[in-house]
């Protein structure tokens, strides 16, 4: 197939990803709002064959401090065919083209999954005190073909980018944990829970949890309930106005993006979420929870609804983000798998995100530079 690239409008962006199955939440031209302190372009692939468009881009463009020169950033995306046999064939066009553009350095992260563990697997290892790491445990499924374009992209002379296998940061997570739906019933869904997580499902029920679905104008309540997570966990929070444009821009794009549900016992707000959703994929984006009321769970209440939510909506996989690869029971971020696996999930590790230095200087730079932020 021979492609064209060009740069395509924001609706016809919108249009093509709307006729896929699911894309990334980063790959829909609202994020652009979202992120607006990054100038930002849409692209799009066409087959020279049929003049369709065949694949789709959002490019984030975040300027170096007094040049003008950019880091080109392509969360989660590009949205392409990244099994096709000519994968050169769609990134050098988007390279010379983001060259013309000013960029120094692009990254990407291709949507591309490489293994799978199943909540079994998990548990195995965790109990198993030789085994430190997801990686180090046998996966339940392996993708051979994501192997092929990591090697792909190395010939092309694009670098895998470092995440140590924490997956958070300013980079996309490389590990998630998901919950796939597709030709499940919500019993059986339930059933793969763990026991733990079923009789705090009941626990909650029991003494009165209920769950509500939240507005723009709940985000200050949203707000409150994440500084107090914050200050727990010790991480620097977004800021209310960011949640604010969040909705703004997401739901503009479409009226069902991005929802915000409460936990609350006896009136009093005790847990959130914010949830996204694009197409058959459902995320479970950012949580929140006070310090008080967690004997009555709920989180797990929080989940399970928005979990059933999802179903109602025929998603084909509820995704509950990023988790570290440690297994380590004294890791920090241990108990983030452990609350996930209950759900009968399993981890999903995508190959990551991959640099591309247009000006190997510029790149070196900019890495020297981030290292000491």
């Amino acid at each position: 197939m021979s492609l064209t690239l060009r740069t395509i409008s924001r609706e016809q962006h919108l249009a093509y990803i709307q006729s896929l199955p699911s894309a990334s939440h980063c790959q829909v031209p609202a994020w652009a709002d979202v992120k607006s302190e990054w100038r930002s372009e849409n692209l799009g692939w066409y087959d020279d064959r049929t003049g369709e468009l065949v694949g789709a881009g959002l490019v984030l463009y975040r300027q170096l401090p007094k040049v003008k020169r950019y880091l080109a950033y392509l969360p989660e995306g590009p949205v392409i065919n990244w099994y096709a046999p000519n994968l050169d064939d769609w990134l050098q066009p988007m390279l010379a083209h983001l060259k013309r553009q000013g960029a120094f350095s692009v990254k990407m992260g291709p949507p591309v999954v490489i293994r799978r563990w199943d909540a079994p697997a998990i548990k195995s290892g965790i109990q198993n005190p030789e085994v430190k790491r997801l990686r180090d445990v046998e996966a339940s499924h392996i993708e051979p073909r994501a192997f092929e374009v990591s090697d792909r992209l190395r010939k092309m002379g694009w670098q895998q980018g470092e995440d140590g296998g924490a997956g958070f940061g300013d980079v996309q997570p490389r590990y998630v944990f998901q919950v796939p739906l597709a030709n499940r019933s919500l019993d059986e869904v339930l059933k793969g829970f763990n026991q733990l997580w079923r009789r705090n499902i009941k626990k909650a029920e029991k003494a009165g949890v209920e769950v509500v679905q939240g507005g723009y104008e709940d985000l200050a309540e949203w707000q409150r309930l994440y500084e107090i997570t914050a200050i727990r966990d010790k991480f620097r929070p977004r800021p209310l106005g960011y949640f604010q444009q969040m909705w703004r821009a997401l739901n503009s794009e479409d009226p069902n993006r991005m929802r915000l549900y409460f936990a609350r016992h006896n009136g009093v707000n005790l847990s959130a979420a914010t949830m996204l959703v694009v197409g058959g994929h459902v995320w479970y984006s950012y949580g929140a929870s006070d310090n008080i009321g967690r004997e009555v769970r709920p989180s797990n209440a929080m989940q399970w609804r928005m979990l059933r939510d999802a179903y109602a909506l025929g998603a084909t996989v509820y995704d509950l983000r990023g988790i570290s690869d440690s297994l380590d029971e004294t890791d920090h971020l241990f108990g983030l798998i452990q609350f996930k696996v209950g759900t009968g999930g399993e981890a999903v590790e995508y190959i990551g995100e991959w640099d591309f230095p247009l000006n190997k200087l510029l790149h070196k730079a900019l890495d020297i530079y981030m290292s000491r932020r």
